[in-house]
């Protein structure tokens, strides 16, 4: 006993033995074991590094194309029915353009919109004009246009020229420059009213729930279609820094805007879709809850086997004096090595399949089906941070179940142990 007193004041003792443990002697029985219990380690953290990474990016990519299309928050008027044939609203508003110098208010527009459908000899395909004004944010439609080019939206003179997507170009048998006959109709009116646009930009999002409708057009068509003045337009789209305010934000402009407007979310106008994204967060909780779940089994089997093979071992330490807390100690250490090594080659597989699908898109989707055309991956630090913070906890955790099989073990009987 004095003896390992003397020992375990001069070095951390526990902390020699469970690196000799772990040494390159090829002999060692558990060595194949401590390898495949590094393996699982590093599989579990790659998969939970991937899975938190492509779940995050395909979330913020089809975020950022629905609210590419409706924004964040509309203002409309409070009357305004579900339906694309909305009631007017003045332009002359306190809030427009000043609301843009609020905190967290990156832009405001205006839009208005009008239902119609398109008609060629052979096909007829209903569709949403969206109007729009000088004021509007092109940074969304940038990426998108496969032909043509943005519009350009005089502030005096009408313009003919529009957006239409690529699936009504491809149904209808539109190519770039053609002109495309549209028929709307009022309410007030008996025949319907026809415009003839022509096709200077086919654009591709990928939401098949917008390219199957949206035309992008001059929003002074959709006021003369509605028989209103200069002044009068469906809505304001406003535009926040962070979406994870969007509900704050939403609170704030709804006191700025006055008593007879109402606000919409994003969230409120298409919940079918958010409601969906926010599905995906329950596969990741199932996938994080496995991969720990098999990383712990794998370890407390390693330890076990490794607690089996040293009995002899223990033994000699309990007979020099070593307590049972001191040899858990040890076995502990042991597994924390285990731990580090699986952590280390988890984070070089995970993040390193994640860079290359961030710069190489390898892993390619069905748009059609998917919203987007390859493996979206966003990575966050702090996520990956707490994946190996929560991995290397959990494990120690669940070591201590089998370390406490060594306070049962005697050293008479591990010492005889052949």
């Amino acid at each position: 006993m004095i003896i390992f007193a003397e020992n375990h004041q001069a070095l951390n003792v526990e902390f020699f033995i469970a690196r000799g443990i772990l040494s390159k002697d090829s002999s060692n029985f558990s060595r194949p074991i401590v390898r495949l219990s590094v393996l699982s380690i590093a599989l579990g953290l790659a998969v939970m590094i991937l899975a938190v990474a492509v779940t995050s990016g395909f979330k913020t990519a089809i975020t950022d194309k629905v609210i590419g299309f409706g924004s964040h928050i509309q203002i409309t008027s409070f009357d305004l029915n579900r339906s694309y044939e909305t009631s007017p609203v003045s332009i002359d508003q306190p809030f427009y353009p000043g609301l843009i110098d609020s905190a967290g208010i990156r832009h405001i527009q205006v839009f208005a919109t009008k239902s119609g459908l398109i008609k060629t000899t052979d096909q007829i395909q209903g569709i949403i004009l969206k109007g729009i004004s000088t004021d509007f944010d092109w940074s969304f439609f940038k990426d998108k246009i496969v032909e043509g080019q943005l519009l350009v939206i005089d502030p005096e003179k009408i313009s003919d020229d529009i957006l239409i997507s690529r699936k009504i170009a491809d149904r209808m048998k539109f190519k770039l420059g053609d002109e495309v006959r549209a028929y709307f109709v009022n309410p007030e009116e008996m025949a319907p009213r026809g415009r003839k646009f022509s096709i200077a930009g086919i654009y591709e999002s990928g939401l098949e729930e917008f390219d199957n409708l949206y035309l992008i057009g001059d929003i002074k068509h959709v006021q003369r279609l509605n028989n209103w003045d200069k002044s009068e337009i469906s809505g304001f789209e406003v535009f926040v820094d962070d979406y994870r305010n969007i509900d704050h934000m939403a609170d704030l402009v709804y006191q700025v805007i006055g008593y007879n407007l109402n606000i919409t979310s994003i969230k409120e106008m298409y919940p079918q879709i958010f409601e969906w994204l926010n599905l995906q967060d329950m596969n990741v909780i199932i996938i994080l809850t496995l991969m720990i779940a098999v990383a712990a089994i794998n370890m407390i089997s390693t330890l076990l086997i490794l607690i089996l093979e040293k009995t002899n071992m223990i033994g000699v330490l309990k007979a020099l004096g070593a307590a049972n807390r001191t040899v858990r100690k040890i076995f502990l250490y042991n597994a924390s090595f285990i731990i580090g090594r699986g952590l280390v080659f988890g984070n070089i597989l995970g993040l390193g399949v994640a860079f290359l699908q961030l710069h190489f898109q390898l892993f390619r989707l069905d748009q059609d089906s998917y919203y987007v055309p390859y493996v979206p991956v966003q990575l966050d630090v702090g996520s990956v941070l707490l994946l190996n913070l929560g991995t290397l906890l959990l494990c120690l955790l669940f070591m201590l179940i089998p370390s406490y099989i060594i306070m049962r073990i005697s050293p008479v009987r591990a010492i005889r142990w052949d």
